[in-house]
């Protein structure tokens, strides 16, 4: 089994749990679900950065990053910082991360908020809008095309914007009408071997009416210089600040880096 078979027999469990615990009928009369949202396609088209700071305390690769970072401290920083969004790690198992994570810091912050998790049910999305998100990740690896559709037209139907994630060319065929936007990723989530030359080989396939942004490997302001030139109108960038001692700081130091 690849890395992303596992996290998926893992998630598949974790869901019935958590319907068991709460189930899709009473998550469905949540209050929260009414709440607004902030457009995140708004934000990348309306930014001189396009920098989405990412809150994550370990991966499968690298194991823990930064074990003891809050959220609550962490990404009110990332906004002071100039992110124009802030992706945050859902999963337990494999990146430490919890929905308490992005509902703990939804009243704290006026950016857009993504749910970073992989999401292979509908009962995901309800729980998205319930705690905070603004717009979720589909990735393409990890559902059919048909699920893709399926599910972007859902969240859109609960006020939710859609990031699409591919990293092959065959996946560009899960792009659809209701993706709102198209992120690279530069990880295989197979091997989750990471190379930025995925962005730029594939991103100029993708139809020029998508907002598109790369994701993973990116550590450089002369790298996002780069890939802006290359079309790319967002860079979520995760590892990068949170190996540092003070995350916040180094999303603010790289940013002014960035626009000298």
């Amino acid at each position: 089994m690849t890395i992303l078979d596992k996290i998926i027999v893992q998630k598949r469990l974790e869901i019935a749990r958590q319907q068991e615990a709460i189930s899709l009928e009473r998550l469905k009369t949540v209050e929260s679900l009414e709440r607004k949202t902030f457009s995140f396609k708004e934000a990348l088209l309306s930014s001189d950065t396009g920098i989405i700071a990412e809150f994550k305390r370990k991966s499968p690769s690298k194991g823990w990053i930064h074990p003891e970072a809050q959220p609550e401290v962490i990404v009110p920083l990332y906004e002071q910082g100039g992110a124009i969004a802030s992706s945050i790690l859902t999963d337990g198992p494999f990146f430490g991360g919890s929905l308490g994570d992005l509902h703990r810091v939804r009243e704290l912050v006026s950016i857009p908020l993504l749910r970073k998790d992989f999401i292979i049910d509908v009962y995901q999305i309800y729980q998205a809008k319930a705690v905070g998100a603004d717009f979720i990740l589909l990735i393409a690896a990890a559902l059919s095309p048909e699920l893709v559709r399926e599910f972007a037209k859902f969240a859109h139907l609960l006020g939710l914007e859609v990031l699409l994630e591919i990293h092959t060319e065959e996946e560009l065929e899960c792009i659809g009408p209701d993706v709102d936007v198209v992120g690279i990723n530069n990880r295989n989530l197979k091997t989750f071997v990471t190379d930025v030359n995925t962005s730029y080989s594939l991103g100029e396939k993708i139809p020029d009416e998508f907002i598109k942004i790369s994701e993973s490997g990116i550590s450089s302001p002369d790298t996002v210089r780069s890939l802006r030139k290359a079309g790319f109108r967002g860079f979520l960038m995760g590892e990068n600040f949170m190996k540092e001692k003070e995350p916040g700081l180094a999303l603010a130091s790289f940013i002014n880096e960035l626009r000298k």
